[in-house]
Parts: C-alpha cells; sequence; structure tokens
C-alpha cells in the first residue's frame, strides 16, 4: 500500500511584492501553485497511489471568485476516475469561517470535520484516518489530546495541522508535543501548517511533508510531498518526492576580488549558474547577496536601481529559467575607518567630526533637528517602515553617522590615497 500526505498547497496563493519589474515572470509564478498540484496528481495516477491525504491549508484564504474551487475539484476528478479517495484537513488558512464560496467536491473527497475528531475508514485496505479540521482560523486548543485511540487490525493515520511545539515564522496553532502523538499508538502522523519538510519522530513517523510548492524567499529550496509505502501495517518507506515548478534560493556572491562592476558581474553570472543547476529545470527566484570588502562598496551603496538592473540583464545571459527577486548589498568598505580617521588631512579630520557628533549633545540635537525634516516629508507607510514608531531615535543616528563615514572613506580615499 501507497499513499501520499501533502499539506500547506496555499491554491491560487498571490504573489506579492514582485512586479515592480515588467521583466518579472509573473505569469509563472501565478500558476505555480496550480502546476504543483497537477504534478502531484500526475505522480499518483502514474504509481498506483492508494489514496491521498491533505493535512491542512489546501486554500490560501477565502477564494477571490470560484476558479480556484474548480481548479481544485477537477484535479480531484482526475483522481476519482482512478478510484484514488482523498481526505482532506481544513487548517488555519482555510478554516469553516474563512471560506465563504464552496463547491460540491467529488465523491472521492472526504472532509475531516471540524465539530470534534473523526475517523475514517478505508474498509478493503484496513486503515483508519484520525483528524479534525479548523474550525476557525487561530485554533490554540491541543486538538490531538481529543484524537481517538487506535482503531485495532488497522493501519492508523493520525492527520493534523499543527505548529507542534513552535516553529519560527509559524503561529503556535493546535500546540502538541511529539511524545503525546507517538502515544496514541498511532502508525504515521500526516502533519501540516509548518512549510518546511521535517521528520519529529523515525518510529513511528511523525512528519511535516512541508509546502508544496514555495510562495516566497523564506520558502527556499526542493517542496513537494511525502509518499509513505506500508507493507503488513508497518512503515516500510517515507520518500520525499519533490512537486514544485519554481525553487526559491538565496544565493551569496563575495566581491571581495572584484575591482569594478565587470569583475562583479561576471562572478554574478558563475554563482548564478549554479542557482540554475540546483533548481533542475525549475524557475530559480534568486535574492542576491553581495558581501565582503570591496572598492565598490560605495558605488554598490549609491546606485541600487543600476546594480538590480546590471545584475538582471547578467541573469538573462545565463537562462530564461531564473529571475532576480531583490539584491541585497552587504559589502564593506575596503578602508581601516579607524586608521584613515588618525589621518593628518581633510579625510581624518571628516571621519574625527563625524565620530565626535554623537558625543556633542547640542550637534546631535540639531542633527536630530534636519534629518526629523527630511523624514517627515516622507510617506506615512514608508516612515514607519523605516522608523518605528515614525521619529529618528539614537540608535537611527548612530546608524545614518556609520553610513556617512563608510562614503566619506569610499569616496574620498581613492582621491586622498590610501596611505
Amino acid at each position: 500500500m501507497k499513499f501520499i500526505h501533502a499539506a500547506d498547497i496555499h491554491l491560487d496563493s498571490p504573489f506579492a511584492g514582485l512586479t515592480d519589474a515588467a521583466e518579472a515572470p509573473i505569469d509563472r509564478l501565478k500558476g505555480c501553485t496550480r502546476q504543483a498540484l497537477t504534478n502531484l496528481v500526475d505522480y499518483a495516477l502514474e504509481n498506483e497511489i492508494d489514496f491521498v491525504v491533505i493535512a491542512g491549508d489546501l486554500y490560501d484564504g477565502d477564494w477571490r471568485d470560484y476558479a480556484t474551487g474548480l481548479f481544485f475539484a477537477k484535479e480531484m476528478g482526475r483522481l476519482a476516475r482512478a478510484q484514488i479517495p482523498v481526505y482532506l484537513l481544513y487548517g488555519n488558512h482555510d478554516a469553516e469561517s474563512r471560506i465563504t464560496k464552496r463547491l460540491v467536491l467529488p465523491e472521492n473527497v472526504f472532509v475531516f470535520p471540524a465539530k470534534a475528531p473523526h475517523t475514517h475508514l478505508i474498509r478493503d485496505l484496513k486503515v483508519a484516518l484520525h483528524g479534525q479540521s479548523f474550525a476557525t482560523a487561530a485554533v490554540t486548543d491541543n486538538l490531538a489530546r481529543a484524537y481517538p485511540p487506535a482503531r485495532p487490525g488497522h493501519f492508523n493515520i493520525g492527520v493534523l495541522h499543527t505548529a507542534a511545539t513552535g516553529r519560527g515564522g509559524h503561529a503556535a496553532y493546535a500546540p502538541c508535543q511529539p511524545a503525546e502523538l507517538v502515544a496514541k499508538g498511532y502508525d504515521y502522523w500526516a502533519l501540516g501548517h509548518v512549510h518546511a519538510r521535517e521528520v519529529l519522530h523515525e518510529i513511528p513517523p511523525v512528519v511535516f511533508a512541508g509546502n508544496l510548492q514555495g510562495r516566497n524567499i523564506r520558502e527556499t529550496g526542493a517542496k513537494g510531498f511525502t509518499v509513505v509505502t506500508v507493507a503488513e501495517h508497518k512503515v516500510i518507506g517515507v520518500e520525499a518526492v519533490t512537486a514544485d515548478v519554481v525553487r526559491w534560493a538565496r544565493l551569496v556572491v563575495a566581491a571581495d576580488a572584484c575591482s569594478d562592476l565587470e569583475a562583479l558581474l561576471a562572478q554574478a553570472r558563475v554563482d548564478l549558474a549554479e542557482a540554475v543547476h540546483q533548481a533542475d529545470g525549475r524557475l530559480a527566484v534568486v535574492r542576491l547577496s553581495l558581501t565582503g570588502r570591496t572598492a565598490l562598496h560605495g558605488w554598490l551603496k549609491d546606485h541600487p536601481d543600476t546594480l538590480t538592473a546590471e545584475l538582471r540583464a547578467a541573469a538573462s545571459s545565463v537562462s530564461a529559467d531564473l529571475w532576480i527577486e531583490q539584491v541585497v548589498v552587504e559589502t564593506e568598505t575596503r578602508y581601516d575607518l579607524a586608521a584613515a580617521a588618525r589621518r593628518p588631512d581633510a579625510v581624518g579630520a571628516l571621519l574625527q567630526a563625524a565620530d565626535g557628533l554623537l558625543a556633542e549633545p547640542a550637534a546631535t540635537a540639531a542633527l536630530e533637528a534636519e534629518l526629523a525634516q527630511v523624514i517627515d516629508k516622507l510617506p506615512d507607510d514608508v516612515r514607519h517602515q523605516a522608523y518605528p514608531g515614525g521619529r529618528l531615535v539614537t540608535d537611527d543616528l548612530a546608524a545614518l553617522i556609520g553610513e556617512a563615514k563608510v562614503v566619506i572613506a569610499s569616496r574620498l580615499l581613492d582621491d586622498f590615497g590610501e596611505a
């Protein structure tokens, strides 16, 4: 017997923040959660899968229209014609209270109710699936505690949408301890909610399948579902299978040895080619971070739009299946600022003056007042994002002075010399 454990499909999830450039592959991104689900169904049909378990967050929230539901019904219809049942549990994103539009699902789709734990039986396979959907978007009770005992003579599967003991970036919904789940005596736990694949316990397997398709830069690496193979009511195989069509990645390009923009672009092409290779034929969406001590630091900081355009142009020569989502400059000046401040010339004097600003209350107050006038002219959302509370504080001023010192070093030392 083989079954698929999937979770966190987030069908038709929107991709915010990627429309800043006309060249962005928006159409491919918009359709990727659908294609990932199609890939799952294709696998089930081609590999004699007996049934499919979806452990929550099939949807990303309420539908904008019926197209989302129609697509899911179409894919489930393909499984129905092959007599493959689907056992669906709703999580925080598709809880009963969040979804206002519904379609009658194909007869092969069985939904776990939200009022109490329920057991679905697959009689010919001697399988018992236990689960409870979310009634609301924020379930903070330990749902697993009320799950029924294992059914004798059956292969028992627990289906649960949970943060377990807590995971970074995920709300602490339906909390529980892995030991509690193991104590139920089930043969497999199909978990959802956490988007990174993780095995919490080996025997019996307690598994987060992870999400089917990464949707942003926080969801990097291969994504897909888990295939579980069972013989004589014992798990004999737990395999991760990829289903994603877009692969998100963080890429670090070391700029230490790059003396000019051409050298930087050449290094970026080499590193981007490796990201394309790792994506294995999928669209690679990359956040590119530039690091290291380099003479380019000042230029990189001063020309973010030009830099991004140059790197995206370089990426287009590497592969058509590649997009740079964002460029982050984390380089440092190659100059020793402490040594430069001791110079007996204008560069040293400027750096010493910058160092002394925070030590003089009157100078600090005057600078804060001038900067506040500039900050007050920013749009509200930009101001509050850059400065919590919408106002400059001493730590912000110290950071700005530090950046100014780097600009001084980067621009002036080339003119005055490093000696």
